[in-house]
């Protein structure tokens, strides 16, 4: 640094400032950008120097090299992102093996299945901020399920699956059989039980690039889903019951806690060559769930000095740190948790994933 009055400071902070000197090319932005093999990469490279972008840039880079260096990453979606077409994106980072493990809610799951059959049923309203409660319940008799700015065409999708499921979940049943919630699925496609809606382009799929490169899925709370709502409906047995409705014992569906049992193994066999790296879309279980496996492992099962951190991660969201919120709680409070070591790289980027991530998505696949 030339400046002087950075070598008044202490060497900490000074380790902190990146001089501006040397950052920006000499050609105009658009010359940049054309002469480039990685169009998009070069105009992020040029523009998102600063704040949310330059935390965004920053990450896309550390990313790139973790992968190159032979890491592996886990995604986790929160939300309703399927419904939001994040398989846009997802599905090719998977077919190009840059992610090697998805956790999801179970309503990110199940909906990109449901884009998968229903596609040409979806619609959206950009203004829906300015529907009236009467409107929302006339979306609401008309069989549209809003979430944001997204119509799920429930008919359409959801009652077109859940017979096929059912048939599973019975077949289990009757054969003392236990499954994961995402292998049942994964058989729609095994067994060509669905196909594809005319409208939809089956690579904009995440579920299914990730059963054809048959990379782990893990699906905390898979009961507070559309679908595990009606398999809850399935397996109850109280007295609102009818006496002639369909009951399917619990115990086909594996568990949260057998989900837990699959990282253990995965997160120690995986990591015993590669550093692994964790990119959060959003908060909650979908992210909670499986960073805790680290701690877990040394701690609950006494592995102290046997477990590899976490490399990296990396956050996107827009919950504020405050009433000890999870998805707002930064790198640093994962520390006191071990969950991340003070040598893992970590990155919160206030903003919304459906922004952000295609940026990183599009400097990961050197577009």
């Amino acid at each position: 640094m030339e400046n002087n009055k950075f070598t008044k400071l202490s060497p900490g902070l000074r380790k902190l400032i990146v001089p501006d000197s040397g950052r920006f090319s000499k050609n105009a932005l658009s010359a940049d950008v054309k002469d480039s093999q990685t169009p998009l990469s070069a105009f992020a490279a040029r523009t998102m120097l600063h704040c949310n972008g330059g935390s965004t840039m920053q990450a896309a880079l550390w990313l790139k090299n973790h992968l190159a260096g032979g890491g592996k990453l886990v995604v986790t979606l929160a939300g309703a992102l399927s419904s939001f077409q994040i398989g846009v994106m997802l599905a090719e980072l998977i077919r190009q093996d840059k992610v090697h493990l998805i956790s999801a809610t179970g309503a990110n799951h199940e909906e990109s299945y449901y884009r998968y059959v229903a596609h040409s049923h979806y619609a959206y309203i950009p203004r829906y901020t300015e529907l009236t409660p009467e409107q929302e319940a006339e979306l609401r008799d008309a069989g549209l399920r809003r979430i944001t700015d997204t119509f799920l065409p429930e008919d359409e999708s959801v009652r077109i699956m859940e017979p096929h499921l059912l048939k599973m979940w019975q077949a289990a049943e009757k054969n003392s059989e236990s499954y994961f919630p995402h292998e049942y699925f994964r058989r729609l496609f095994a067994e060509k039980l669905i196909s594809a809606d005319k409208g939809a382009n089956p690579a904009d799929c995440w579920t299914l690039a990730a059963y054809k490169k048959n990379i782990p899925i893990v699906i905390p709370g898979f009961e507070d889903s559309t679908m595990g709502n009606i398999f809850s409906s399935y397996t109850y047995g109280g007295s609102y019951k009818k006496p002639n409705d369909i009951t399917i014992d619990a115990k086909v569906m594996k568990s949260g806690l057998e989900y837990f049992h699959l990282l253990y193994d995965w997160y120690m066999a995986t990591a015993k060559n590669h550093p692994i790296a964790f990119l959060q879309l959003g908060g909650g279980i979908a992210a909670d769930f499986p960073i805790c496996v680290a701690p877990s492992l040394k701690h609950d099962l006494k592995l102290h000095g046997q477990v590899r951190d976490w490399a990296g991660f990396i956050e996107i969201g827009s919950s504020p740190m405050s009433y000890g919120s999870y998805s707002g709680a930064g790198g640093k409070e994962k520390i006191t948790w071990d969950k991340l070591s003070t040598k893992s790289y970590y990155q919160i980027i206030q903003s919304d994933a459906t922004v952000v991530f295609p940026w990183i998505a599009a400097v990961l696949l050197e577009l």
